[in-house]
């Protein structure tokens, strides 16, 4: 299209009127639609969110007629605190409403509205003052009496009346908004008329423009072509020095992990250790001294039997025997040494069970027994197992096998005992929750271990709960550092990722969830039983991330 000489020769004015005719247009049109807006926000705001309140009121209403009915009709106070429940949820939704629709609550039916509803509550508390009495018989003929019903069908119709007139407000503001749209339509359309003739002269110039780019823009797309080229060898050596930064954050984050879990775990370790070093001195001498002790007393017991057979009796001595009652004292102190003798004998064992729990002097492998680490943890874990207030007592099954002692780090191992236990105990207490909040009381906490040994090279560790289970998605995580399902401030997400390293990386073993919904947790564990099957798997690292 060739324009007349005088556009070629003035073009930038053809675009200043072409401008300057679109504002002029736009203006009213930003009118029209701003006044839409108005009204539709009007109506979202107040008309609707008046609606819904009217809505509200009705139903209160109906609920506290019939609270008040089931209380006469049943005695129950429950109903007369759900009435006063709803009741400040009504006046709550009656003054909102009245904030968005003043007229519509001030016209001449409002007052004997408010005198019907005042008469209906002091009918209704006067019912709940006589069922309160054990008048629930007076309670029901006051509530299904002709004034009740005529002030309950008065107030009725006045509500039905003003959501009537609410309605209509609602359909006449609906109306108007209408009617703006509509202008606002006609008015987009006439503009349109007017500006697409200006435009296509303007687009023409626009044309003639980039016809005269073109040439330059050759050269530029060919100084492009190689800065492209440059771009894409630099964006190559960018991507493998984050591939490289990736594997540098994720080691480092693997390191943290196995500082922060190795340092917490050497503070339990070395508490427990004290502790039991602790008590080990002040038992073992008492547990010596029982042993001279018990031999004092048999003998002075055998000088009195003696002093008796023999016929040394004094007035005094045969009163203080008679009043102590001997023959008990003699039976009872037999009783007093032995119990004293197993209590001792006790904490010994434990504290045992605590050193072996430890095992802090143990950096290297060594040969150990899997099920006294086992039952080492399971004591540490004791005072949570019994649980506290009315929390049920977790059952701990054990299927121990025959197993033969295990190369393996103790003390690591241990501390994957640990992490498991305590995911368990906390995903039985979780279920303890939901099951009493559901009124359910059938049901049991227990775990499950079970060990055997495996084709003569590894053996198995089977640590299964009764918990509410995990999800699929949830389970492909469990391993990933900092992962938890937990609250914040409950759990860290390192347990399990620092499990996985020790059982996979430290003794090239295997461990497994299996899990489903409602089904329970169960982690299984494959250790090598001697050092050169571990050296055999790491020949083949795979293997280890195989199941």
């Amino acid at each position: 299209m060739r324009l007349p000489y005088r556009l070629k020769l003035f073009p930038s004015q053809v675009v200043a009127v072409t401008v300057a005719l679109t504002l002029l247009l736009f203006i009213p049109q930003i009118w029209l639609n701003w006044q839409a807006y108005c009204n539709f926000n009007s109506i979202t705001k107040n008309e609707f969110h008046l609606q819904i309140l009217s809505d509200k009121i009705t139903y209160f209403d109906e609920v506290l007629t019939m609270s008040a009915r089931m209380n006469a009709a049943t005695g129950n106070f429950i109903w007369e605190q759900r009435y006063r429940e709803f009741e400040p949820q009504l006046d709550a939704a009656i003054k909102e409403s009245i904030k968005l629709a003043p007229t519509a609550y001030k016209n001449k039916d409002t007052k004997k509205i408010d005198t019907a509803n005042q008469k209906l509550v002091s009918m209704e508390y006067q019912s709940f003052n006589l069922v309160n009495n054990n008048q629930k018989d007076a309670a029901q003929i006051l509530l299904s009496s002709p004034d009740y019903e005529i002030q309950k069908r008065i107030y009725a119709d006045g509500v039905a009346k003003r959501n009537h007139n609410i309605s209509l407000a609602l359909e006449h503001k609906v109306t108007e908004y209408r009617q703006s749209m509509l202008w606002a339509f006609l008015a987009s359309i006439m503009s349109l008329f007017i500006l697409i003739p200006a435009w296509f002269l303007v687009l023409v110039l626009l044309q003639q423009y980039l016809t005269a780019k073109k040439m330059s823009q050759a050269a530029l797309e060919e100084a492009n072509s190689n800065l492209e080229i440059q771009v894409a060898t630099r964006t190559e050596k960018l991507n493998q020095k984050n591939i490289q930064l990736q594997q540098t954050l994720h080691d480092l984050q693997q390191t943290q992990v196995q500082l922060i879990q190795s340092e917490k775990m050497s503070s339990l370790g070395q508490l427990v250790a004290g502790v039991a070093h602790e008590i080990n001195n002040p038992v073992n001498f008492i547990y010596g001294n029982l042993i001279h002790t018990k031999e004092y007393i048999y003998q002075l017991l055998n000088l009195i039997n003696l002093y008796q057979q023999e016929g040394f009796y004094h007035p005094k001595i045969a009163n203080f025997i008679d009043e102590i009652d001997l023959n008990f004292v003699v039976e009872d102190i037999q009783k007093i040494l032995a119990s004293m003798e197993v209590g001792a004998e006790r904490i010994r064992e434990i504290v045992l069970t605590l050193r072996n729990f430890s095992r802090l002097d143990e950096a290297e492998m060594k040969p150990v027994d899997i099920h006294e680490g086992i039952n080492s943890t399971l004591l540490i874990l004791q005072h949570h197992l019994k649980g506290k207030n009315d929390q049920q007592e977790i059952t701990i099954f054990k299927d121990y096998g025959h197993l033969p002692l295990v190369e393996c780090y103790a003390g690591r191992l241990n501390q994957v005992f640990m992490n498991i236990f305590s995911n368990a105990i906390d995903a039985l207490r979780q279920q303890e929750i939901e099951y009493l909040k559901s009124g359910n009381k059938n049901y049991i906490n227990s775990i499950t271990i079970h060990t055997e040994v495996k084709s003569e090279k590894y053996v198995i560790i089977s640590i299964k709960d009764s918990g509410l289970g995990i999800t699929e998605e949830v389970k492909d995580k469990i391993f990933d550092p900092f992962f938890t399902t937990k609250p914040v401030g409950k759990g860290t997400g390192l347990g399990l990722s620092i499990s996985y390293q020790i059982i996979v990386d430290k003794h090239r073993g295997k461990i497994k969830c299996i899990s489903a919904p409602n089904q329970g947790t169960e982690f299984l564990i494959e250790i090598p039983i001697k050092q050169n099957n571990l050296l055999e798997r790491s020949k083949n690292p795979e293997l280890s991330h195989q199941y």
